[in-house]
């Protein structure tokens, strides 16, 4: 990455008034916005950028956990090196923090925090709750940073939009990614090219991370242990288009396998000396999270979203199929028939982290598109195809479409991996009779809801890396 390259990028972001700083090199995740509140995630670090000087992890294999005959990496450190010593790291400060926000605009409202300290326990971050905001209104916000009881030192200025009201008719416009991964990233200075293209071409009101938000079981490093996986998760999250996208715009994140644990995860496994406990709590101190992983959000009279959890409630996948068999738990589905069938949104739009309708690779059996996990598949689509109005968005799948399952009538729709070279899986002698749209490419998911003439109208667009259209359905309320 050119030095100066990377200044002119974060000099918006940073204002440095001492040596002894700490510093935003993660900037900010603005999170689980609804109505009236959101939550503000940080993190400090002793350093303004990652290390661009620093080694290369050293790979070797693991014999004793060779898997169908093929073999299994690990990651070293070169002799005499620690972590702060590699490529792209970035170590933690201590420090506090202090938000202020205001109605953008209106800095006759401005409202301040108390200084609070981030917790070098979960790894130097903090996460800063919200519960006073209006509907509907557009806020700024800035994050001062210091040494604990020292000077301001730095700053990371940010903004969002809160949701309109229930009864509120208003156009929104959303997108959905999936599948990032920081060695295929399509601009290795800056990151992934979808973050200025959905910057530029949608100005989403919010954007939901469908998951595979990294991939600690890839290498370069393979992150078999708490000290990696979070490297990994740092490392990615000071990506200059990263940096710039997620302090403009409100995120839901939901999380899948590989950054939970590893591919086709499931609870009680491990990887490496990463335990199961240790990644769903990584999770959480790396994106803001209230109390659950799966929850609805009403956007407007025309809008309400799902986002379901499909890793922690799940069994095991190699279980034999039947009514015990799950991927949400009864607990998550029944909240999610329930709230479902009592909205009264003009559209419901369902974000999952993995497919439901698919058609998926016959080789893959961790989905309710799959075989292996047929009876509740059935059971969600069923229940799906008998809700009006009602669209599942989905990542995980490599690779962009449109489907409609041809039993009961359910639509799908597949974000695509976040870059090109990430794409795949799949092949276009594949397609079926239920795939409306079909490309092996990356990108991302659009979605508009409006009213024409007093007709709720909703549309879903497939955008390649650069923001070119590449597919579109509408639809109105019926």
């Amino acid at each position: 990455m050119k030095h100066a390259t990377r200044l002119l990028l974060l000099f918006p972001l940073f204002m440095v008034g001492a040596l002894e700083a700490t510093y935003f090199t993660n900037g900010l995740k603005i999170g689980e916005v609804d109505q009236d509140s959101a939550i503000i995630w940080t993190r400090l670090s002793q350093n303004p950028e990652f290390n661009m000087q620093g080694h290369m992890f050293i790979e070797f294999e693991i014999p004793a956990e060779r898997k169908n005959g093929k073999p299994q990496y690990g990651s070293r450190y070169p002799d005499g090196a620690q972590l702060e010593d590699m490529a792209f790291s970035l170590p933690g400060a201590e420090g506090e923090v202090r938000l202020t926000y205001w109605p953008k605009g209106n800095m006759n409202a401005v409202k301040e925090k108390d200084w609070i300290a981030v917790n070098a326990d979960e790894d130097f971050t903090t996460q800063i709750q919200l519960t006073d905001l209006q509907p509907n209104t557009e806020y700024s916000l800035a994050m001062t940073a210091r040494k604990p009881g020292g000077e301001a030192a730095s700053i990371v200025t940010g903004e969002f939009k809160t949701a309109p009201a229930p009864d509120t008719v208003a156009e929104i416009d959303f997108t959905v990614v999936t599948c990032h991964d920081f060695i295929r990233r399509d601009d290795l200075e800056n990151g992934h090219r979808i973050y200025p293209s959905m910057a530029r071409f949608v100005k989403p009101d919010f954007m939901v991370h469908a998951g595979d938000i990294e991939y600690y079981d890839k290498p370069n490093p393979w992150a078999r242990n708490q000290e990696l996986a979070r490297y990994k998760w740092n490392r990615i999250f000071a990506l200059p288009f990263q940096l710039d996208f997620y302090r403009q715009f409100a995120t839901y994140f939901i999380k899948d396998d590989h950054e939970t644990l590893k591919n086709d995860a499931w609870p009680g496994q491990t990887y490496g000396d990463l335990t199961w406990e240790q990644g769903l709590a990584i999770y959480r101190e790396q994106v803001p999270m209230g109390e659950k992983t799966y929850r609805t959000v009403r956007w407007g009279k025309d809008l309400q979203i799902w986002m379901v959890e499909g890793r922690d409630f799940r069994s095991p996948n190699d279980m034999p199929d039947g009514p015990d068999k799950t991927i949400w738990g009864e607990e998550q589905k029944a909240w999610l028939f329930k709230t479902m069938e009592a909205s009264d949104a003009s559209f419901k739009v369902l974000i999952s982290p993995t497919p439901i309708v698919g058609p998926d690779r016959g080789s893959k059996n961790d989905n309710h598109a799959n075989e292996g996990f047929a009876w509740e598949g059935n059971q969600v689509r069923e229940f799906l195809g008998k809700q009006k109005n009602t669209f599942v968005l989905c990542g995980d799948r490599h690779w962009q479409y449109a489907s409609v399952d041809d039993e009961t009538g359910v639509r799908e729709y597949s974000a695509g991996a976040g870059s090109d070279m990430h794409a795949g899986g799949f092949k276009m002698e594949l397609r079926t009779d239920e795939h409306k749209y079909l490309q092996i490419k990356g990108g991302f998911l659009g979605v508009n809801v409006k009213r024409s003439k007093g007709v709720p109208l909703i549309s879903l667009t497939h955008y390649d890396v650069d923001g070119k259209m590449q597919h579109r359905e509408t639809f109105a309320s019926e």
